[in-house]
């Protein structure tokens, strides 16, 4: 399956089209994948990439800004995330001790325990890119990289 028969479009303008119509066909593919297994611990992709980072820096807590900066969707309301995120006890919150403008986001115990549940259960997440061949997923990798720079 091709992704002319996947939106039943039979020809592109030229060989870059194709790529591009098939990379923004693949990530609507491949995130309502990822929902798909978000969705038993209540959470969505955007709030599962927060904890991801906050995780990653754990101790050390980060602004919502810094948050937002290293999210991989940019257009997110990173504040009204993070704060359904403190409400299902996943996140804690405090003012900046430096800055009292600022407020503090690190992940709780809970958070870390939900990602850990999520972490065990991975094999889920990394069936999106099961068809591919280690080789391959790097080279993939490679180009998405490439096409960026």
């Amino acid at each position: 399956m091709g992704i002319e028969k996947d939106i039943h479009q039979n020809s592109f303008q030229d060989t870059k089209q194709k790529a591009l119509v098939n990379l923004l066909f693949t990530y609507g593919w491949a995130i309502e994948k990822i929902k798909e297994f978000l969705s038993r611990e209540d959470i969505t992709h955007q709030q599962f990439n927060i904890l991801r980072i906050l995780r990653g820096t754990y101790p050390k807590p980060l602004s919502t800004l810094q948050i937002r900066e290293r999210m991989l969707d940019k257009a997110s309301d990173t504040s009204r995330l993070v704060d359904r995120l403190l409400l299902k006890g996943l996140v804690e919150k405090h003012t900046c001790p430096k800055d009292k403008r600022l407020v503090d986001v690190t992940i709780s115990e809970k958070g870390k325990a939900l990602l850990q549940r999520l972490d065990n259960a991975s094999e889920k997440m990394n069936a999106v890119t099961g068809n591919l061949t280690e080789e391959e997923a790097g080279q993939l990798s490679s180009l998405l990289d490439k096409m960026r720079s």
